[in-house]
């Protein structure tokens, strides 16, 4: 049964202690079961002196998923539970989380924080920790990804689990809007964002700098999206938006005329805070990790865009 009590009032995100060498690390699959063995990611953990234990969830399967809905669920709590475990990462995304999620109690992340790892339908597990117990997330690479990742992502995966700087500075797009803000960062898949959406789940978007991406959804779908996240009044008060990969995203028959980052564009278009794109972090090789729920501070200029924590 969901333990959560409400929203958290907290100003910033609580922050878990950061990884040391030696330190034991969880995979676990709140999803989609996995396709291969997790040789790489593994071999690459425990290369930074970290020890893995593996969940149930990493052999199981039913149907398309990691396991029922009990076990994925079971698996997520063994390592709530588990004081030596000092981080929970996710192997994979897919769809899943949203059915187990509520059967988890997420109490102990509030008494004792630990890193919990993962992007795309992981999101929701950012959204939830964050709404809920005010704890920091990484949203970045994840065992299946790594064979596919580039070396640059992987490094500041293990920047931000031993607590080092992760900054970024690269070219600036000519849609973005210029601007420097400080905020709160949260936010992730955009599908799941709004998968949230009303739920215990939900964020709270107001003083936020938002970051989304997504991929394999169809322009139209964008489209709708980010006007529902507007009629909801979550992006009015926006302290900026940084805007990722969209991946594999698809048009229909009848083009709807626009690209993904010109759909954004005009749909915040009559606000006045910071926005960038194709910040390399999403469904894409150089998927840098970013850390939610902590203030993050966003410069964008017609040269390039800066971030920095």
């Amino acid at each position: 049964m969901n333990k959560d009590k409400g929203k958290s009032k907290a100003a910033s995100g609580l922050q878990p202690p950061y990884l040391t060498k030696g330190d034991k690390i969880a995979i676990t699959c709140p999803a989609k079961k996995l396709p291969n063995p997790m040789t790489d990611a593994i071999a690459l953990l425990e290369s930074w002196g970290l020890e893995v234990v593996l969940g149930e969830t990493v052999e199981a399967s039913y149907h398309q998923f990691a396991g029922d809905d009990n076990l994925r669920a079971k698996d997520m709590q063994r390592f709530i539970d588990d004081d030596s475990i000092k981080a929970i990462i996710a192997a994979r995304g897919g769809y899943g989380t949203i059915r187990m999620i509520d059967k988890v109690d997420f109490s102990n992340f509030s008494k004792k924080p630990k890193w919990l790892v993962g992007f795309s339908d992981i999101t929701l597990l950012h959204t939830h920790l964050f709404a809920n117990y005010g704890v920091q997330t990484i949203h970045g690479q994840m065992p299946v990804n790594i064979p596919d990742a580039s070396a640059h992502s992987l490094e500041t995966l293990r920047k931000a689990l031993f607590g080092e700087t992760i900054d970024y500075s690269f070219e600036s797009h000519h849609l973005n809007r210029g601007g420097s803000a400080s905020g709160i960062l949260v936010g992730g898949n955009l599908s799941l964002l709004l998968a949230a959406s009303g739920s215990v789940s939900d964020l709270d978007y107001n003083g936020k700098i938002l970051f989304i991406e997504d991929v394999g959804e169809y322009l139209y779908s964008i489209d709708r999206m980010m006007h529902t996240l507007k009629r909801a009044g979550k992006l009015k008060n926006l302290a900026g938006l940084i805007c990722g990969g969209f991946s594999e995203i698809k048009d229909n028959d009848i083009p709807f005329g626009q690209t993904v980052n010109e759909i954004i564009m005009g749909v915040v278009a009559e606000y006045d805070f910071p926005v960038c794109f194709d910040f390399p972090a999403g469904h894409i090789p150089d998927n840098c990790s970013l850390v939610l729920g902590k203030t993050i501070h966003l410069k964008v200029d017609s040269e390039q865009v800066v971030t920095h924590y």
